[in-house]
Protein backbone atom coordinates (compact mmCIF):
# COMPACT_ATOMS: atom_id res chain seq x y z
CA UNK A 1 0.00 0.00 0.00
CA UNK A 2 2.20 2.19 0.86
CA UNK A 3 4.32 1.79 -2.31
CA UNK A 4 1.15 2.53 -3.99
CA UNK A 5 0.83 5.63 -2.33
CA UNK A 6 3.93 6.91 -3.24
CA UNK A 7 3.86 6.20 -6.47
CA UNK A 8 0.70 7.96 -6.96
CA UNK A 9 2.37 11.47 -5.55
CA UNK A 10 5.56 10.33 -7.38
CA UNK A 11 3.31 10.84 -10.53
CA UNK A 12 1.69 13.50 -9.40
CA UNK A 13 5.26 15.64 -8.48
CA UNK A 14 6.33 14.60 -11.72
CA UNK A 15 3.60 17.66 -13.21
CA UNK A 16 5.50 20.49 -15.29
CA UNK A 17 3.22 23.56 -13.79
CA UNK A 18 5.63 25.75 -11.33
CA UNK A 19 2.67 25.65 -8.76
CA UNK A 20 2.85 22.07 -8.46
CA UNK A 21 6.51 21.85 -7.17
CA UNK A 22 7.15 22.51 -3.82
CA UNK A 23 6.60 26.60 -2.53
CA UNK A 24 9.61 29.36 -1.39
CA UNK A 25 9.94 28.23 2.55
CA UNK A 26 7.90 31.44 3.21
CA UNK A 27 3.90 29.97 3.63
CA UNK A 28 5.54 26.72 2.49
CA UNK A 29 2.81 23.69 1.82
CA UNK A 30 2.97 20.99 4.14
CA UNK A 31 2.28 17.89 1.39
CA UNK A 32 1.80 14.99 3.05
CA UNK A 33 -0.90 12.33 3.21
CA UNK A 34 -2.95 11.79 6.49
CA UNK A 35 -3.36 8.41 8.00
CA UNK A 36 -5.98 6.66 9.55
CA UNK A 37 -4.35 7.64 12.70
CA UNK A 38 -3.15 11.19 12.17
CA UNK A 39 -4.13 13.98 10.43
CA UNK A 40 -2.20 16.68 8.60
CA UNK A 41 -1.17 19.85 11.04
CA UNK A 42 -0.36 23.17 10.20
CA UNK A 43 -1.02 27.08 11.22
CA UNK A 44 -1.93 29.15 7.97
CA UNK A 45 -4.27 27.03 6.43
CA UNK A 46 -5.81 23.82 5.00
CA UNK A 47 -7.34 22.31 1.53
CA UNK A 48 -8.35 18.70 1.39
CA UNK A 49 -9.71 17.49 -1.79
CA UNK A 50 -9.85 13.63 -3.22
CA UNK A 51 -6.96 14.18 -6.23
CA UNK A 52 -3.45 15.29 -5.07
CA UNK A 53 -2.65 17.95 -8.03
CA UNK A 54 -6.27 20.24 -7.13
CA UNK A 55 -5.39 20.17 -3.49
CA UNK A 56 -1.66 21.70 -4.23
CA UNK A 57 -3.62 24.04 -6.58
CA UNK A 58 -5.77 25.54 -3.83
CA UNK A 59 -2.51 25.47 -1.80
CA UNK A 60 -1.05 27.56 -4.05
CA UNK A 61 -3.70 30.25 -4.11
CA UNK A 62 -3.62 30.22 -0.40
CA UNK A 63 0.19 31.23 -0.35
CA UNK A 64 -0.61 33.78 -3.21
CA UNK A 65 -2.69 35.46 -0.58
CA UNK A 66 -5.76 34.01 -1.73
CA UNK A 67 -8.61 33.63 0.82
CA UNK A 68 -10.60 30.53 1.33
CA UNK A 69 -13.10 31.13 -0.90
CA UNK A 70 -10.47 32.09 -3.80
CA UNK A 71 -8.70 28.94 -3.07
CA UNK A 72 -12.03 26.80 -3.43
CA UNK A 73 -12.42 28.63 -6.66
CA UNK A 74 -9.17 27.59 -8.18
CA UNK A 75 -9.76 24.10 -6.81
CA UNK A 76 -13.32 23.86 -8.44
CA UNK A 77 -12.01 24.67 -11.80
CA UNK A 78 -8.49 22.47 -11.14
CA UNK A 79 -10.74 19.48 -10.31
CA UNK A 80 -12.86 19.83 -13.93
CA UNK A 81 -9.34 19.13 -15.65
CA UNK A 82 -7.71 16.50 -13.13
CA UNK A 83 -10.76 14.65 -11.63
CA UNK A 84 -13.38 14.82 -14.98
CA UNK A 85 -14.93 11.86 -13.23
CA UNK A 86 -16.47 14.27 -10.77
CA UNK A 87 -15.20 17.50 -10.69
CA UNK A 88 -16.72 19.67 -13.49
CA UNK A 89 -17.92 22.44 -15.77
CA UNK A 90 -20.80 20.63 -17.08
CA UNK A 91 -22.73 19.78 -13.51
CA UNK A 92 -23.76 21.58 -10.11
CA UNK A 93 -23.27 21.36 -6.45
CA UNK A 94 -23.79 22.96 -2.88
CA UNK A 95 -21.39 25.54 -1.48
CA UNK A 96 -21.19 26.70 2.40
CA UNK A 97 -19.16 30.04 2.94
CA UNK A 98 -18.50 30.42 6.81
CA UNK A 99 -17.00 33.93 7.03
CA UNK A 100 -14.72 33.98 10.02
CA UNK A 101 -14.98 38.28 10.74
CA UNK A 102 -18.97 38.63 10.93
CA UNK A 103 -19.66 34.84 11.66
CA UNK A 104 -21.82 34.48 9.18
CA UNK A 105 -22.26 30.75 6.81
CA UNK A 106 -24.01 31.26 3.36
CA UNK A 107 -25.32 28.10 1.92
CA UNK A 108 -25.24 28.19 -2.50
CA UNK A 109 -27.50 26.39 -4.56
CA UNK A 110 -25.75 25.92 -7.93
CA UNK A 111 -27.72 23.19 -8.49
CA UNK A 112 -28.65 22.51 -12.46
CA UNK A 113 -32.14 22.97 -13.51
CA UNK A 114 -34.46 21.72 -15.82
CA UNK A 115 -35.04 22.99 -19.11
CA UNK A 116 -38.21 25.08 -20.20
CA UNK A 117 -39.05 22.10 -22.31
CA UNK A 118 -38.48 19.80 -20.03
CA UNK A 119 -41.77 17.63 -19.24
CA UNK A 120 -42.90 15.53 -16.33
CA UNK A 121 -42.96 11.90 -18.40
CA UNK A 122 -40.11 13.09 -20.26
CA UNK A 123 -38.32 9.56 -20.04
CA UNK A 124 -41.59 7.24 -19.56
CA UNK A 125 -41.59 5.24 -22.34
CA UNK A 126 -45.17 3.97 -24.21
CA UNK A 127 -46.49 1.57 -22.00
CA UNK A 128 -45.23 4.19 -19.21
CA UNK A 129 -42.01 2.80 -17.87
CA UNK A 130 -38.84 4.70 -17.17
CA UNK A 131 -36.36 4.17 -19.75
CA UNK A 132 -33.45 4.11 -17.94
CA UNK A 133 -31.11 4.59 -21.22
CA UNK A 134 -32.83 7.71 -21.85
CA UNK A 135 -32.66 9.30 -18.54
CA UNK A 136 -28.90 8.54 -18.09
CA UNK A 137 -27.24 8.04 -20.72
CA UNK A 138 -28.61 10.56 -23.39
CA UNK A 139 -28.50 14.39 -24.08
CA UNK A 140 -32.02 14.26 -22.98
CA UNK A 141 -30.67 13.76 -19.11
CA UNK A 142 -28.90 17.28 -18.90
CA UNK A 143 -29.56 19.20 -16.87
CA UNK A 144 -28.42 23.37 -17.25
CA UNK A 145 -25.39 23.46 -15.93
CA UNK A 146 -24.48 25.51 -12.29
CA UNK A 147 -20.93 24.84 -11.65
CA UNK A 148 -19.72 27.89 -13.67
CA UNK A 149 -22.46 30.43 -12.02
CA UNK A 150 -22.01 28.97 -8.60
CA UNK A 151 -17.82 28.91 -8.23
CA UNK A 152 -17.96 32.78 -10.54
CA UNK A 153 -21.04 33.80 -7.81
CA UNK A 154 -19.01 32.95 -4.84
CA UNK A 155 -15.69 34.75 -6.18
CA UNK A 156 -17.58 37.83 -7.09
CA UNK A 157 -18.86 38.20 -3.99
CA UNK A 158 -16.55 36.20 -1.86
CA UNK A 159 -13.26 36.31 -3.11
CA UNK A 160 -10.19 38.36 -3.19
CA UNK A 161 -7.67 37.74 -6.17
CA UNK A 162 -8.55 38.14 -9.67
CA UNK A 163 -10.40 35.66 -11.93
CA UNK A 164 -7.70 35.06 -13.99
CA UNK A 165 -5.39 34.10 -11.31
CA UNK A 166 -7.22 31.21 -10.58
CA UNK A 167 -8.10 29.89 -13.58
CA UNK A 168 -4.23 29.72 -14.87
CA UNK A 169 -3.53 26.88 -13.28
CA UNK A 170 -6.61 24.84 -14.49
CA UNK A 171 -5.82 26.10 -17.76
CA UNK A 172 -2.32 25.18 -17.74
CA UNK A 173 -3.45 21.43 -16.68
CA UNK A 174 -5.81 21.22 -19.35
CA UNK A 175 -3.32 22.62 -22.24
CA UNK A 176 -0.04 20.94 -21.37
CA UNK A 177 -1.33 18.18 -20.13
CA UNK A 178 -0.51 16.08 -16.50
CA UNK A 179 0.55 12.56 -16.08
CA UNK A 180 -2.68 10.36 -15.22
CA UNK A 181 -2.60 8.59 -11.98
CA UNK A 182 -3.17 4.70 -11.22
CA UNK A 183 -6.54 5.91 -9.45
CA UNK A 184 -7.42 7.94 -12.53
CA UNK A 185 -6.68 4.96 -14.91
CA UNK A 186 -8.71 2.92 -13.10
CA UNK A 187 -11.44 5.46 -13.25
CA UNK A 188 -10.89 6.09 -16.94
CA UNK A 189 -11.27 2.61 -17.23
CA UNK A 190 -14.44 2.29 -15.81
CA UNK A 191 -15.85 5.14 -18.06
CA UNK A 192 -14.49 3.53 -21.22
CA UNK A 193 -18.08 2.17 -22.39
CA UNK A 194 -20.20 5.21 -21.94
CA UNK A 195 -17.49 8.09 -23.15
CA UNK A 196 -16.68 5.50 -26.10
CA UNK A 197 -20.18 5.83 -27.39
CA UNK A 198 -20.09 9.78 -28.01
CA UNK A 199 -17.47 10.39 -30.47
CA UNK A 200 -16.49 13.85 -28.23
CA UNK A 201 -15.87 12.42 -25.57
CA UNK A 202 -13.77 9.39 -26.44
CA UNK A 203 -11.45 11.51 -28.78
CA UNK A 204 -10.41 13.78 -25.29
CA UNK A 205 -10.66 10.52 -22.92
CA UNK A 206 -9.87 7.72 -24.97
CA UNK A 207 -6.49 7.29 -27.07
CA UNK A 208 -7.15 7.19 -30.89
CA UNK A 209 -6.82 2.96 -30.97
CA UNK A 210 -10.24 3.27 -28.65
CA UNK A 211 -7.90 2.18 -25.52
CA UNK A 212 -7.92 3.57 -22.61
CA UNK A 213 -4.69 6.19 -20.97
CA UNK A 214 -2.61 4.34 -18.42
CA UNK A 215 -0.85 5.72 -15.44
CA UNK A 216 2.15 7.91 -16.24
CA UNK A 217 0.22 8.42 -19.52
CA UNK A 218 -0.03 12.55 -20.71
CA UNK A 219 -3.71 14.04 -21.21
CA UNK A 220 -4.09 16.96 -22.43
CA UNK A 221 -7.63 18.55 -23.18
CA UNK A 222 -7.12 21.14 -25.15
CA UNK A 223 -10.70 21.60 -26.14
CA UNK A 224 -11.22 22.52 -22.09
CA UNK A 225 -8.17 24.90 -21.86
CA UNK A 226 -10.28 26.63 -24.51
CA UNK A 227 -13.41 26.94 -22.65
CA UNK A 228 -11.29 27.87 -19.58
CA UNK A 229 -9.88 30.68 -21.15
CA UNK A 230 -13.27 31.97 -22.55
CA UNK A 231 -14.20 31.67 -18.62
CA UNK A 232 -11.10 33.40 -17.72
CA UNK A 233 -11.69 36.09 -20.39
CA UNK A 234 -15.19 37.08 -20.05
CA UNK A 235 -16.68 35.01 -16.65
CA UNK A 236 -20.30 33.78 -16.34
CA UNK A 237 -21.09 35.21 -19.91
CA UNK A 238 -18.58 32.86 -21.73
CA UNK A 239 -20.34 30.12 -20.45
CA UNK A 240 -24.03 31.30 -20.48
CA UNK A 241 -24.41 33.43 -23.09
CA UNK A 242 -21.08 33.53 -25.04
CA UNK A 243 -19.19 31.27 -27.69
CA UNK A 244 -19.05 28.00 -25.01
CA UNK A 245 -23.11 28.93 -24.75
CA UNK A 246 -22.56 28.72 -28.70
CA UNK A 247 -21.27 25.43 -28.76
CA UNK A 248 -23.18 23.33 -26.18
CA UNK A 249 -26.25 24.77 -28.01
CA UNK A 250 -25.52 23.46 -31.24
CA UNK A 251 -24.57 19.99 -29.51
CA UNK A 252 -27.85 20.05 -27.93
CA UNK A 253 -29.75 20.56 -31.27
CA UNK A 254 -27.74 17.89 -32.89
CA UNK A 255 -28.06 14.99 -30.11
CA UNK A 256 -32.03 15.97 -29.15
CA UNK A 257 -31.06 17.79 -26.23
CA UNK A 258 -32.87 20.33 -24.44
CA UNK A 259 -30.99 22.86 -23.24
CA UNK A 260 -31.44 26.08 -25.15
CA UNK A 261 -29.65 29.54 -25.03
CA UNK A 262 -32.66 30.77 -23.26
CA UNK A 263 -32.02 28.15 -20.49
CA UNK A 264 -28.53 29.28 -20.12
CA UNK A 265 -29.32 32.83 -19.60
CA UNK A 266 -31.83 32.04 -17.08
CA UNK A 267 -30.08 30.22 -15.37
CA UNK A 268 -29.52 31.49 -11.84
CA UNK A 269 -27.62 31.08 -8.50
CA UNK A 270 -29.26 31.08 -5.03
CA UNK A 271 -28.33 32.34 -1.63
CA UNK A 272 -30.39 30.07 1.01
CA UNK A 273 -30.37 29.96 4.61
CA UNK A 274 -28.25 27.31 5.96
CA UNK A 275 -30.74 24.29 8.27
CA UNK A 276 -29.15 24.10 11.68
CA UNK A 277 -28.76 22.20 14.63
CA UNK A 278 -26.41 22.06 18.37
CA UNK A 279 -25.19 18.26 19.14
CA UNK A 280 -22.85 17.81 22.12
CA UNK A 281 -22.22 22.13 22.30
CA UNK A 282 -21.33 22.04 18.44
CA UNK A 283 -23.56 24.09 15.88
CA UNK A 284 -23.96 21.97 12.76
CA UNK A 285 -24.59 24.14 10.28
CA UNK A 286 -25.68 22.18 6.79
CA UNK A 287 -27.19 22.55 3.21
CA UNK A 288 -30.84 23.41 2.96
CA UNK A 289 -33.27 21.62 0.25
CA UNK A 290 -32.51 20.68 -2.84
CA UNK A 291 -30.24 19.11 -0.91
CA UNK A 292 -31.59 16.51 0.89
CA UNK A 293 -28.69 15.96 3.11
CA UNK A 294 -28.94 18.84 5.57
CA UNK A 295 -32.05 18.62 6.58
CA UNK A 296 -31.56 14.17 7.35
CA UNK A 297 -28.09 15.23 8.94
CA UNK A 298 -29.78 17.93 11.37
CA UNK A 299 -33.08 15.42 11.51
CA UNK A 300 -30.79 12.28 12.91
CA UNK A 301 -28.77 14.22 15.06
CA UNK A 302 -31.63 15.65 16.47
CA UNK A 303 -32.63 11.71 17.16
CA UNK A 304 -29.19 10.63 18.20
CA UNK A 305 -28.76 13.39 20.85
CA UNK A 306 -29.31 12.23 23.76
CA UNK A 307 -28.11 8.69 23.51
CA UNK A 308 -25.19 7.94 25.70
CA UNK A 309 -22.65 6.61 22.66
CA UNK A 310 -19.62 6.70 24.62
CA UNK A 311 -21.25 4.01 26.77
CA UNK A 312 -22.45 2.07 23.47
CA UNK A 313 -18.93 2.13 22.29
CA UNK A 314 -17.35 3.06 18.76
CA UNK A 315 -18.03 0.56 16.11
CA UNK A 316 -20.63 -1.84 18.59
CA UNK A 317 -23.55 -3.38 17.08
CA UNK A 318 -25.67 -1.37 19.69
CA UNK A 319 -24.27 2.02 18.44
CA UNK A 320 -24.46 0.70 14.42
CA UNK A 321 -28.17 -0.25 15.50
CA UNK A 322 -29.21 3.15 16.64
CA UNK A 323 -28.00 5.12 13.64
CA UNK A 324 -28.94 2.75 11.02
CA UNK A 325 -32.76 2.77 12.93
CA UNK A 326 -32.31 6.27 12.18
CA UNK A 327 -31.41 6.52 9.04
CA UNK A 328 -34.90 4.12 7.81
CA UNK A 329 -37.35 7.03 9.37
CA UNK A 330 -34.54 9.75 7.77
CA UNK A 331 -34.98 8.43 4.02
CA UNK A 332 -38.42 7.37 4.47
CA UNK A 333 -39.42 11.18 5.02
CA UNK A 334 -36.66 12.21 2.02
CA UNK A 335 -39.32 9.67 -0.46
CA UNK A 336 -42.12 12.05 0.10
CA UNK A 337 -41.21 15.50 1.56
CA UNK A 338 -37.93 16.85 -0.19
CA UNK A 339 -37.73 18.67 -3.41
CA UNK A 340 -36.76 21.97 -4.95
CA UNK A 341 -38.26 24.73 -2.67
CA UNK A 342 -39.08 26.91 -4.92
CA UNK A 343 -41.85 24.79 -6.39
CA UNK A 344 -42.83 22.65 -3.27
CA UNK A 345 -43.50 23.84 0.40
CA UNK A 346 -40.96 21.39 1.83
CA UNK A 347 -41.80 21.21 5.63
CA UNK A 348 -38.16 21.61 6.46
CA UNK A 349 -39.23 22.88 10.11
CA UNK A 350 -41.54 20.06 10.96
CA UNK A 351 -38.56 17.64 9.72
CA UNK A 352 -36.01 18.93 11.87
CA UNK A 353 -38.25 19.64 14.71
CA UNK A 354 -37.01 18.37 18.39
CA UNK A 355 -40.33 17.05 19.11
CA UNK A 356 -40.71 15.15 16.14
CA UNK A 357 -37.25 13.74 16.59
CA UNK A 358 -38.40 12.73 19.75
CA UNK A 359 -40.97 10.53 18.91
CA UNK A 360 -38.96 9.10 16.06
CA UNK A 361 -36.28 7.86 19.15
CA UNK A 362 -39.30 6.21 21.33
CA UNK A 363 -39.97 4.53 18.37
CA UNK A 364 -36.62 2.50 18.13
CA UNK A 365 -35.90 -0.48 20.15
CA UNK A 366 -32.54 -1.23 21.33
CA UNK A 367 -33.29 -5.49 20.98
CA UNK A 368 -34.45 -5.57 17.14
CA UNK A 369 -34.58 -3.33 14.05
CA UNK A 370 -37.59 -1.88 12.70
CA UNK A 371 -38.40 -3.99 9.27
CA UNK A 372 -38.91 -1.15 6.56
CA UNK A 373 -42.24 -1.89 5.80
CA UNK A 374 -43.37 -0.99 9.55
CA UNK A 375 -42.16 2.40 9.08
CA UNK A 376 -43.64 5.35 6.66
CA UNK A 377 -43.60 8.75 5.98
CA UNK A 378 -44.84 10.79 8.60
CA UNK A 379 -48.31 11.49 8.26
CA UNK A 380 -48.40 14.51 10.42
CA UNK A 381 -45.82 16.77 10.84
CA UNK A 382 -45.42 19.77 13.05
CA UNK A 383 -46.56 22.86 11.95
CA UNK A 384 -44.13 25.12 10.08
CA UNK A 385 -44.65 26.07 8.24
CA UNK A 386 -22.20 6.94 -7.42
CA UNK A 387 -19.95 10.28 -8.21
CA UNK A 388 -19.43 13.20 -7.07
CA UNK A 389 -16.71 14.86 -5.03
CA UNK A 390 -16.24 17.25 -1.80
CA UNK A 391 -13.74 19.63 -0.86
CA UNK A 392 -12.86 21.63 2.10
CA UNK A 393 -10.70 24.84 2.55
CA UNK A 394 -10.21 26.99 5.14
CA UNK A 395 -7.55 30.16 5.15
CA UNK A 396 -5.22 31.55 8.02
CA UNK A 397 -8.35 34.01 9.20
CA UNK A 398 -10.84 31.60 9.72
CA UNK A 399 -12.55 31.37 7.08
CA UNK A 400 -13.85 28.33 5.17
CA UNK A 401 -15.29 26.56 2.65
CA UNK A 402 -17.17 23.19 2.73
CA UNK A 403 -18.34 22.65 -1.37
CA UNK A 404 -19.62 19.58 -2.95
CA UNK A 405 -20.69 19.44 -6.57
CA UNK A 406 -21.18 16.69 -9.10
CA UNK A 407 -21.90 15.20 -12.65
CA UNK A 408 -24.55 12.53 -10.85
CA UNK A 409 -22.32 9.49 -12.80
CA UNK A 410 -18.87 8.91 -13.26
CA UNK A 411 -18.44 11.31 -16.19
CA UNK A 412 -22.02 12.37 -16.34
CA UNK A 413 -23.94 10.87 -19.27
CA UNK A 414 -20.34 10.08 -20.52
CA UNK A 415 -21.02 13.05 -23.54
CA UNK A 416 -19.22 15.94 -24.22
CA UNK A 417 -20.27 19.51 -25.66
CA UNK A 418 -18.69 18.83 -28.64
CA UNK A 419 -15.62 21.39 -28.95
CA UNK A 420 -16.09 22.19 -25.86
CA UNK A 421 -14.03 19.79 -23.67
CA UNK A 422 -17.45 20.02 -21.19
CA UNK A 423 -18.53 16.69 -19.96
CA UNK A 424 -22.60 16.81 -19.79
CA UNK A 425 -24.23 15.81 -16.29
CA UNK A 426 -26.92 12.92 -16.33
CA UNK A 427 -28.90 15.09 -13.68
CA UNK A 428 -32.40 14.87 -14.92
CA UNK A 429 -32.20 11.16 -13.36
CA UNK A 430 -31.94 12.63 -10.01
CA UNK A 431 -35.82 13.60 -10.48
CA UNK A 432 -38.66 11.27 -9.76
CA UNK A 433 -39.13 10.18 -13.82
CA UNK A 434 -42.18 8.36 -12.19
CA UNK A 435 -43.05 8.90 -8.40
CA UNK A 436 -43.01 5.85 -6.98
CA UNK A 437 -40.34 4.30 -8.95
CA UNK A 438 -36.74 4.11 -7.72
CA UNK A 439 -33.80 6.21 -9.39
CA UNK A 440 -30.44 4.79 -9.93
CA UNK A 441 -29.17 5.00 -6.47
CA UNK A 442 -32.69 3.22 -5.27
CA UNK A 443 -33.80 6.10 -4.20
CA UNK A 444 -37.42 6.55 -4.05
CA UNK A 445 -39.47 10.25 -4.50
CA UNK A 446 -42.57 11.38 -4.81
CA UNK A 447 -44.52 14.35 -6.54
CA UNK A 448 -42.22 16.90 -4.57
CA UNK A 449 -39.11 15.42 -6.82
CA UNK A 450 -41.40 15.32 -10.13
CA UNK A 451 -40.17 16.89 -13.50
CA UNK A 452 -40.44 20.53 -13.80
CA UNK A 453 -39.31 22.94 -16.05
CA UNK A 454 -37.32 25.33 -14.08
CA UNK A 455 -36.98 22.78 -10.81
CA UNK A 456 -33.67 21.58 -9.31
CA UNK A 457 -33.58 18.21 -8.90
CA UNK A 458 -33.04 16.83 -5.04
CA UNK A 459 -29.99 15.69 -4.43
CA UNK A 460 -28.06 13.70 -1.26
CA UNK A 461 -25.19 15.91 -1.33
CA UNK A 462 -24.11 17.09 2.38
CA UNK A 463 -21.32 20.05 2.82
CA UNK A 464 -21.30 20.63 6.61
CA UNK A 465 -19.37 23.12 8.80
CA UNK A 466 -19.23 22.61 12.32
CA UNK A 467 -19.11 25.68 14.50
CA UNK A 468 -18.07 26.31 18.16
CA UNK A 469 -18.59 29.32 20.33
CA UNK A 470 -19.22 30.78 16.73
CA UNK A 471 -16.00 30.32 15.03
CA UNK A 472 -15.48 27.78 12.01
CA UNK A 473 -14.53 24.69 13.68
CA UNK A 474 -14.56 22.10 11.00
CA UNK A 475 -16.20 20.90 7.47
CA UNK A 476 -16.75 17.78 5.75
CA UNK A 477 -18.76 16.24 3.14
CA UNK A 478 -18.28 13.26 0.66
CA UNK A 479 -19.49 11.44 -2.78
CA UNK A 480 -21.11 8.28 -2.94
CA UNK A 481 -24.90 9.19 -4.08
CA UNK A 482 -27.45 7.83 -1.72
CA UNK A 483 -24.62 7.06 0.94
CA UNK A 484 -23.63 10.56 1.27
CA UNK A 485 -26.03 11.55 4.00
CA UNK A 486 -25.15 8.65 6.39
CA UNK A 487 -21.45 9.04 5.46
CA UNK A 488 -21.12 12.44 6.88
CA UNK A 489 -23.25 11.54 9.82
CA UNK A 490 -20.78 8.82 11.01
CA UNK A 491 -18.09 11.21 10.79
CA UNK A 492 -19.90 13.86 12.81
CA UNK A 493 -20.59 11.38 15.23
CA UNK A 494 -16.83 10.03 15.41
CA UNK A 495 -15.73 13.20 16.17
CA UNK A 496 -18.23 15.13 17.98
CA UNK A 497 -19.87 12.50 19.91
CA UNK A 498 -16.54 9.67 20.18
CA UNK A 499 -13.81 13.19 20.48
CA UNK A 500 -11.53 10.55 17.80
CA UNK A 501 -9.04 12.57 15.80
CA UNK A 502 -10.28 13.83 12.37
CA UNK A 503 -8.51 10.75 10.70
CA UNK A 504 -9.76 8.49 13.30
CA UNK A 505 -13.15 9.45 12.45
CA UNK A 506 -12.77 9.16 9.01
CA UNK A 507 -11.06 5.66 8.69
CA UNK A 508 -13.78 3.83 11.02
CA UNK A 509 -15.80 1.43 9.45
CA UNK A 510 -19.14 2.86 8.27
CA UNK A 511 -22.41 1.50 7.90
CA UNK A 512 -25.27 2.87 5.26
CA UNK A 513 -29.25 1.87 5.39
CA UNK A 514 -31.47 3.82 3.00
CA UNK A 515 -34.95 1.98 4.68
CA UNK A 516 -35.94 0.54 0.78
CA UNK A 517 -34.59 -1.55 -0.06
CA UNK A 518 -34.66 -3.03 3.58
CA UNK A 519 -30.64 -3.64 3.75
CA UNK A 520 -28.40 -2.66 5.74
CA UNK A 521 -25.06 -1.90 3.84
CA UNK A 522 -21.30 -2.70 6.26
CA UNK A 523 -18.07 -1.54 4.85
CA UNK A 524 -15.55 -4.95 3.96
CA UNK A 525 -13.95 -4.40 6.90
CA UNK A 526 -16.34 -4.37 9.27
CA UNK A 527 -15.94 -6.92 11.95
CA UNK A 528 -17.96 -10.29 11.52
CA UNK A 529 -18.78 -10.28 15.11
CA UNK A 530 -20.33 -6.77 15.06
CA UNK A 531 -22.18 -8.05 11.85
CA UNK A 532 -23.57 -11.15 13.45
CA UNK A 533 -24.78 -9.35 16.27
CA UNK A 534 -26.32 -6.90 13.97
CA UNK A 535 -28.07 -10.13 12.36
CA UNK A 536 -29.63 -11.28 15.62
CA UNK A 537 -31.19 -7.59 15.72
CA UNK A 538 -32.94 -8.94 12.72
CA UNK A 539 -31.03 -6.40 10.17
CA UNK A 540 -30.20 -7.80 6.62
CA UNK A 541 -26.47 -7.36 6.29
CA UNK A 542 -24.82 -6.98 2.95
CA UNK A 543 -21.28 -5.99 2.57
CA UNK A 544 -19.67 -4.69 -0.44
CA UNK A 545 -17.91 -1.52 -1.53
CA UNK A 546 -16.73 0.96 0.65
CA UNK A 547 -19.04 3.85 1.62
CA UNK A 548 -18.04 7.64 0.49
CA UNK A 549 -15.08 9.59 0.60
CA UNK A 550 -15.10 12.23 3.18
CA UNK A 551 -12.29 15.42 2.97
CA UNK A 552 -12.20 16.93 6.05
CA UNK A 553 -10.29 19.55 8.43
CA UNK A 554 -10.72 21.03 11.61
CA UNK A 555 -9.76 24.09 12.82
CA UNK A 556 -8.69 23.85 16.84
CA UNK A 557 -6.56 25.91 18.94
CA UNK A 558 -4.76 28.14 16.54
CA UNK A 559 -4.05 25.09 14.31
CA UNK A 560 -5.17 23.38 11.64
CA UNK A 561 -6.33 19.81 10.94
CA UNK A 562 -6.58 17.57 7.42
CA UNK A 563 -7.63 14.75 7.01
CA UNK A 564 -7.94 13.37 3.53
CA UNK A 565 -10.26 10.14 3.32
CA UNK A 566 -7.80 6.60 2.48
CA UNK A 567 -10.65 5.57 0.81
CA UNK A 568 -9.59 7.54 -2.22
CA UNK A 569 -5.86 6.80 -2.94
CA UNK A 570 -5.10 10.07 -4.67
CA UNK A 571 -6.65 12.11 -1.84
CA UNK A 572 -4.40 14.63 -0.44
CA UNK A 573 -4.62 16.99 2.45
CA UNK A 574 -2.24 20.28 1.75
CA UNK A 575 -1.69 22.30 4.81
CA UNK A 576 0.00 25.90 4.83
CA UNK A 577 2.35 27.05 7.41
Amino acid sequence: MLRFLCSVLSLCLLVAPAWAQPAPKQSAPIYSRSSAHKPVVARNGMVVTQEAIASRVGADILREGGNAVDAAVATGFALAVTLPRAGNLGGGGFMLVHLAETGETIALDYREMAPKAATRDMFLDEKGAVDKTLARFSHLSAGVPGSVAGLLHAHDKYGSLPLKTLLAPAIKLAEDGFLVSFPMAGALRFGKRSMGRNPAAAAIFLKPDGSAYEAGDLLIQKDLAWSLKQIAKSGRKAFYDGPIAKKIVADMKANGGLITRDDLRAYKVVERAPVQTNFRGYDIVAMPPPSSGGVHIVQMLNVLRDDDFEALGQGSANALHLMAEAMKYAYADRSKYLGDPDYYPVPIAGLTDMAYAKAIRAKISMDKATPATAILPATKLPYESPDTTHYSVADKDGNIVSNTYTLNFSYGSGRVAAGTGILLNNEMDDFAAKPGVANAFGLLGGEANAIQPGKRPLSSMTPVIVLKDGKGMLATGSPGGSTIITVVLQTLINRLAYDLNIAEATARPRIHHQWLPDRLRVEPHMSPDTVSLLEAKGHTVSSGRVLGATETLEINDGLFYGAADPRRPAALAVGMD
